[in-house]
């Protein structure tokens, strides 16, 4: 897979999270003057499509509502600006009742993943773990949906699925980590005043950079009077002074403490690799060896990359034993590496006997290479695995199923755009983004939001020990930091490729909802 086919996805970037470490170098410099033009104003508009529905969750019927259509955001002279698609799910006719608002991240990417993926009505039907082969494919009831718990909102960011950027609107309205989250802020008031839901609870679901979109998000809806009452964080990177790039060397991250980090924070999901492809040994459950790499990494492997070069031979050949016996890579290697293996090395080396090649987005899955003498992985296994299949469906279901069929195509993302002329602009010109500061000041300021934050183990996108530490270092007082749940999952960056995971993922959404509402 070349690396521009990687950013077909939510995460753009060269095989590294996008935002994180490709589009970054991009944006640093200052957009062209060569933007391109927005769409016309005259745009064909297709009318919502409104049908009935069906689905048996928990033992029981729930009759439904789908929506699918678009909503024209407006600037400050109430001018149209660009058209955000959407697929909205709803029970009954109660304004009281829980909405959530879904979407992927990148950024750049529809929301096609989570909607015919996640917890909506419909599930794609994967290979688990296997790449995906040839159509047909298939979607399925989704008995995991939690639309028993909340009704569901599906959003496209502007320019992708069937929403355009037009009228008076231009690519710099809207690509820009501020710029995003105002769009999507003004998108949900103007849902909640279509639809009346203003003194619905609310909520926010974010996989990927949708997560640190959610942070954002959140305190400029606070701002303008919408109190969220949770939010739901898939696959989270708040911080992104956290990761580097795979196919860093180890001379690049020496240089101050953000590199080291990096190199403990990825050690656990590494140990979780090597547990699932079998190279190394099996004592105990596979939960408790990922918590013990998780303290070795904090403590032993964390001095010892802090030590560097102070360590002896036999004191560093001594600490490279400790770390094969987690991770499976050869001592001799890890001795020569300096005890620090970039993750996308990690992915490239561990089946190397095998000349098989490992996925960032999920670990679980592997893929023949065709240079088995490379370090690092030429594509993304798991993310062969899911592009066809997911795109297949959106563009069936949609047109065919919930009868939306606009003259223009659905737009699996807008990295056309984003990714020329480094269309995408960061906070006050800034690439080491953080929004923790974000979600800590919305939590303070609005004591009863909780937040539940869902992992995969298997996930090199957004390693879920980053997640974890970020969380637990907001300065939150006891009683908002117990605002702040986990879950863990045996997956990855998708949780729901995994059918068993996603069963799991369920049955805690539905605790939580219940939690956050005050409901059973």
């Amino acid at each position: 897979m070349s690396n521009q086919r990687l950013t077909s996805r939510y995460l753009a970037g060269v095989a590294a999270i996008s935002i994180l470490l490709a589009l970054p170098l991009a944006t640093a410099a200052a957009p062209s003057q060569s933007t391109p033009k927005p769409t016309d104003v005259s745009m064909p508009y297709t009318p919502d499509a409104v049908t009935q529905h069906s689905i048996s969750i928990d033992g029981r019927t729930i009759e439904y509502t789908a929506r699918v259509g678009t909503i024209t955001l407006k600037n400050d002279q109430n001018q149209p600006t660009a058209r955000m698609s959407y697929v909205a799910y709803t029970v009954g006719n109660d304004p009281h009742r829980p909405v959530t608002f879904l979407y992927n991240g990148g950024p750049g990417s529809s929301t096609m993943w989570l909607l015919m993926g996640s917890v909506g009505p419909e599930h794609v039907v994967t290979a688990g773990n296997a790449l995906a082969g040839s159509p047909p494919f298939q979607w399925v009831e989704n008995h995991d949906s939690i639309l028993n718990k909340t009704d569901l909102v599906f959003i496209d960011m502007p320019n992708t699925g069937f929403g355009r950027i037009m009228g008076v609107g231009t690519p710099k309205d809207f690509f820009g980590l501020s710029q995003d989250a105002q769009a999507f802020a003004q998108f949900i008031e103007r849902y909640c005043t279509a639809f009346h839901r203003w003194n619905s609870p609310k909520f926010l679901f974010g996989e990927s950079y949708g997560t640190p979109r959610s942070a954002e998000l959140s305190a400029i809806l606070f701002n303008d009077g919408v109190a969220l009452n949770g939010i739901v964080s898939q696959s989270s990177i708040l911080d992104f002074q956290l990761d580097w790039s795979q196919d860093a060397t180890y001379i690049d991250s020496a240089v101050g403490g953000d590199g080291t980090l990096g190199y403990v924070f990825y050690f656990p999901t590494e140990a979780a690799t090597a547990w699932y492809h079998d190279m190394v040994p099996h004592r105990g459950s596979e939960t408790a060896f990922i918590q013990s790499a998780a303290h070795f990494a904090l403590t032993t492997y964390y001095d010892a990359l802090l030590a560097g070069d102070t360590m002896s031979a036999g004191q560093t050949r001594f600490i490279a034993e400790q770390i094969h016996d987690y991770i499976g890579i050869p001592v001799q290697y890890l001795v020569d590496s300096h005890l620090m293996i970039p993750y996308g090395r990690f992915l490239g080396t561990l089946m190397r006997a095998k000349a098989e090649t490992l996925g960032r987005y999920d670990a679980r899955f592997a893929v023949h290479t065709l240079d088995p003498g490379n370090d690092f992985p030429e594509g993304d296994a798991s993310d062969d695995a899911m592009d066809a299949p997911y795109t297949s469906a959106v563009n069936q279901y949609l047109r065919d199923t919930l009868k939306y069929n606009p003259p223009i195509p659905y737009k699996a993302d807008t990295y056309d755009l984003i990714e020329q002329d480094g269309l995408w602009s960061w906070q006050d010109g800034e690439n080491d983004i953080n929004v923790a500061p974000e979600l800590a000041q919305t939590m303070s300021d609005n004591p009863k939001m909780r937040v539940f934050s869902a992992n995969g183990y298997y996930d090199f996108a957004t390693p879920w020990l980053a997640t974890k530490y970020t969380l637990e270092h907001l300065n939150l007082s006891p009683e908002l930091q117990r605002n702040i749940s986990f879950g863990f999952y045996q997956s990855g960056h998708m949780i729901y490729l995994n059918q068993s995971a996603l069963d799991d993922y369920h049955r805690d959404l539905e605790r939580w909802y219940s939690e956050a509402t005050g409901t059973r």
